[in-house]
């Protein structure tokens, strides 16, 4: 009972609220307030929470290690979406994931468990992803929409976050460099993507693509902090001082917004 709560039930519900309250974010505020909200950490903490009540804080720590390298795949996978989207969202979806596969093999294949390698292919993922986004492509944020919200409307978005991340929990606690990949596999980031396309078309989600991309930062704080923190301060408190962190991240990239196309 106590790993099904773990491993489905909190991750089911967390994120059917977190997709559905980015989504209403988004829609009221434009993309790019509702992109970076949208990459607090979120998922990241319950898979790691589990993790370290499961198999210790030095594991949990050393499952972390990849997850900057992870991020920046995440990245790419992002990037690829928003290239494919115009064609079809069929199409965009599974070059995107396919990519994502090949990239996250290629992290287990390299087993890296150095924080500070992890980093850098993170900052590298990020400086290419966004620059071209920003700079070559021009990709505008969309400003707020209106939406007439349903129950099953709302039921359907939380339905599609919540079943693709449980999944994803599930997986994750299997291996170290397989748990930090599995705790940050793009589920709130495809259903966000699938879910805008199909209300909102593919502009409104790849201006939201980019604040994410932009966003991401917040998630990257989060799991760096907690590589040095849960060994010093244990779990709790390991947590929540890092998501103190990643808060003062995301107000830094909040005040930043002004400055992105």
């Amino acid at each position: 009972m106590y790993d099904l709560l773990f491993q489905a039930v909190i991750p089911f519900v967390l994120s059917a609220f977190i997709v559905i309250l980015i989504m209403f974010i988004a829609e009221r505020y434009g993309t790019k307030i509702g992109g970076i909200f949208g990459t607090l950490p979120s998922t990241i903490v319950i898979a790691f929470l589990f993790i370290s009540l499961n198999k210790g804080i030095d594991f949990a720590s050393q499952s972390v290690a990849v997850v900057p390298a992870e991020l920046g795949v995440n990245l790419i996978f992002l990037f690829i979406f928003s290239l494919l989207v115009y064609r079809s969202i069929y199409v965009a979806f599974a070059g995107s994931l396919t990519i994502w596969a090949l990239l996250s093999s290629l992290l287990f294949i390299l087993n890296i468990t150095n924080i500070f390698v992890s980093l850098a292919i993170f900052i590298v993922s990020l400086g290419f992803t966004f620059t071209f986004l920003e700079r070559f492509k021009k990709i505008p944020s969309t400003d707020r929409v209106v939406v007439h919200y349903t129950p099953m409307k709302i039921a359907l978005r939380g339905l599609i976050a919540g079943t693709v991340i449980a999944i994803a929990v599930l997986l994750s606690n299997v291996g170290a460099v397989l748990s930090g990949i599995f705790s940050v596999f793009p589920a709130i980031l495809s259903s966000t993507m699938l879910i805008s396309v199909k209300e909102h078309g593919p502009d409104f989600a790849i201006g939201l693509a980019k604040s994410m991309v932009f966003g991401i930062p917040s998630v990257l704080s989060y799991a760096t902090a907690i590589h040095f923190l849960y060994p010093m301060y244990g779990i709790i408190w390991g947590s929540i001082y890092a998501y103190g962190i990643s808060l003062i991240v995301t107000l830094t990239l909040f005040k930043l917004r002004v400055k992105i196309r």
